[in-house]
């Protein structure tokens, strides 16, 4: 990716989720410095303001600010809304927030009753792409990049998040490779809109809080993490590349489980029913 495409980016409207810090973070700063015009997701006011102020004094546009807590499905329904209050025009969700779970390794359920990976990295990007759609589509052509993993594991539909035997690292997997699974479909679903969809493993083991927390030593930084991010955002050759899944920079192929049109359907089902579960509560 070169400095002559993320220019390409200014006074383009960018949602990131997760933006204060690691990943989120470094794209923001990025993408602010290059004129994008960004709205910044997090769950502490203070450290959304940090970054804000990040961005503005590398000269970019004073950043817009939501917080919510996408453990809670009403509160992806109330950011989702904030933001379609907020702006008529969404050129690029990046589904970048997510969780590793307890620092224990223990099984957490949310207040909506789903285990807190699977709500956090599958449920509340599904959720958050679909109330933003008549936006996204609005606004084509436009992007959705979902930060994905090469950690997948297949998904037991019966019993996706297991109560016995819980492994924090296999919850972790399923819940990236249901990400990478909704991706494909959206982008069935969403094929001759001008809307894309695609999901990346950006780097492995990058120094962010979830790795440090881990006790991991860091492999790659969140430079190149960022840099293959990037490419999905602003690349002008993938403008019309959509419900792929890469591996850094190279195009590459998740678990099989996701080949299978069934199974992305039943996931679909699954999903749905846990939504409309939560924001009738």
């Amino acid at each position: 990716m070169s400095d002559k495409d993320i220019d390409l980016m200014a006074d383009r409207t960018v949602l990131i989720t997760g933006a204060t810090d690691g990943l989120g973070r470094e794209l923001a700063v990025r993408l602010g410095a290059a004129g994008a015009r960004l709205i910044l997701h997090g769950r502490n006011p203070d450290r959304a303001a940090a970054v804000a102020a990040e961005v503005t004094a590398a000269g970019g546009h004073a950043p817009q600010i939501v917080l919510a807590d996408l453990s809670r499905l009403a509160e992806v329904d109330r950011l989702a809304d904030e933001i379609i209050s907020r702006t008529s025009r969404l050129d690029v969700l990046v589904n970048n927030a997510g969780s590793g779970g307890r620092s224990d390794g223990k099984r957490e359920l949310t207040v909506d009753g789903n285990e807190l990976l699977w709500a956090v990295n599958h449920l509340a990007p599904y959720r958050l792409t679909r109330r933003l759609l008549p936006l996204l589509q609005a606004s084509a052509p436009a992007r959705v990049v979902n930060v994905a993993s090469a950690g997948q594991q297949e998904i037991d539909f019966d019993d996706p998040t297991p109560e016995h035997d819980y492994n924090a690292y296999a919850a972790y997997c399923r819940s990236k490779l249901a990400m990478i699974m909704a991706t494909i479909e959206y982008a069935e679903e969403l094929d001759g809109t001008g809307v894309t969809v695609n999901a990346l493993h950006p780097a492995t083991l990058m120094p962010t809080t979830m790795v440090r927390e881990s006790g991991v030593t860091p492999i790659s930084t969140l430079a190149e993490g960022a840099d293959a991010t990037l490419r999905l955002i602003c690349d002008p050759g993938l403008s019309q590349t959509t419900g792929q899944y890469f591996n850094g920079t190279r195009k590459s192929h998740p678990h099989e489980q996701a080949d299978d049109p069934k199974a992305r359907r039943r996931l679909l089902e699954i999903s749905d029913t846990a939504v409309i579960s939560a924001v009738r509560r």
